[in-house]
């Protein structure tokens, strides 16, 4: 239980940051916002990510670009960050999907998780999958 001056470490969801990010549901997005503009520390699990990345792409078709930029911008918030890799790290994962479809968003997200795990290596029948800085092979 916290007191009134403390936060709890709160986990954004996909309808959250789709409904700040898209306002197509104005009351929603208002108290989206109200959240993730606010000071409470918020975390985005890089499952919830790839989500979103993917709901943004194909049910709202949103660019590649602008949903990188969207979620770059949303993790450059003081108060967000992601959760299961350093933020930094989400940000150049995300980068990897942003020139086109070569590298989908789960991927991305997993190629960061193995850049910070130590002696990783990715398993993957993939052959267009980014290896940069990690162990990448075929089954």
């Amino acid at each position: 239980m916290t007191t009134g001056t403390e936060f709890q470490v709160g986990f954004l969801d996909t309808n959250s940051i789709a409904r700040y990010l898209v306002r197509d549901e104005p009351e929603h997005a208002r108290r989206a916002a109200a959240l993730i503009e606010s000071d409470q520390p918020l975390r985005i699990s890089i499952v919830v990510l790839a989500e979103t990345a993917f709901v943004l792409s194909r049910l709202y078709r949103i660019s590649r670009k602008d949903v990188v930029d969207a979620l770059t911008r949303l993790l450059e918030r003081q108060n967000i960050e992601a959760h299961e890799i350093g933020t930094e790290l989400a940000v150049q994962a995300l980068s990897l999907s942003r020139p086109s479809g070569r590298v989908n968003y789960p991927d991305a997200l997993l190629w960061a998780v193995a850049r910070q795990a130590a002696n990783a290596c990715v398993w993957t029948f993939d052959e267009r999958f980014p290896a940069d800085g990690i162990d990448v092979q075929s089954p």
